[in-house]
């Protein structure tokens, strides 16, 4: 395996800027026509719900800094698109779906931080147990970005077409996985789990 810090680097901050701004297109476009008509709030919140599991794993494992801050901005900016889903299509007022969706972002955070705590500690002492741990943690985040896409699925399948999903969301993602595989490939060590998640998000659109 060819290793190289620097190309490990670059593909994983070029697929963090993909995966932090892929959002924002899906955003301004709700904001813009005032409406989350298509798009499932389930999606978005069991992405974002992903993201303590996925980010709890890269922090033990160490991986490199742009995977360790994906999951945290990955989260952030689902929560601020199931917010939207709260209000344009629940008729929630703002000050009631932020107030929610800030709550919900508290609770993902405290179980980020007890989830690193309880197991990086044994993990770097070569604990099996640990190390069984983290595996499920980045498995089990990977089940909830697929699960994450049903709701989805099934909208576009109720509606007979793809309603209120921004093309351009869905190319950033996918140009995302592919610079976060990469900079998986130039790891010392390739971590199979973290790249069956990408190469997933990849090619589920």
């Amino acid at each position: 395996m060819l290793v190289n810090p620097v190309a490990e680097n670059v593909f994983g901050t070029m697929g963090l800027v993909c995966w932090t701004v892929q959002l924002i297109p899906q955003l301004w476009k709700s904001w813009r026509e005032k409406s989350t008509e298509g798009l499932s709030p389930w999606l978005v919140l069991l992405w974002a719900i992903s993201s303590p599991f996925l980010g709890a794993y890269a922090i033990i494992l160490n991986l490199n800094v742009p995977l360790i801050l994906e999951p945290q901005l990955f989260g952030t900016f689902c929560l601020v698109s199931w917010c939207q889903c709260h209000h344009y299509a629940g008729k929630r007022s703002w000050a009631v779906a932020a107030a929610m969706t800030l709550a919900v972002a508290l609770l993902l955070a405290g179980f980020e931080v007890a989830l690193v705590y309880a197991v990086r500690t044994t993990f770097n002492e070569g604990s099996q147990a640990a190390l069984r741990a983290t595996q499920f943690l980045g498995i089990f985040g990977s089940v909830l970005l697929g699960l994450g896409l049903l709701p989805q699925y099934v909208e576009i399948w109720r509606r007979r077409e793809v309603v209120g999903i921004s093309c351009l969301l869905l190319m950033l993602d996918m140009l995302g996985g592919v610079c976060m595989d990469l900079s998986l490939a130039f790891k010392n060590q390739l971590d199979i789990v973290t790249g069956i998640t990408y190469s997933l998000i990849v090619v589920s659109p």
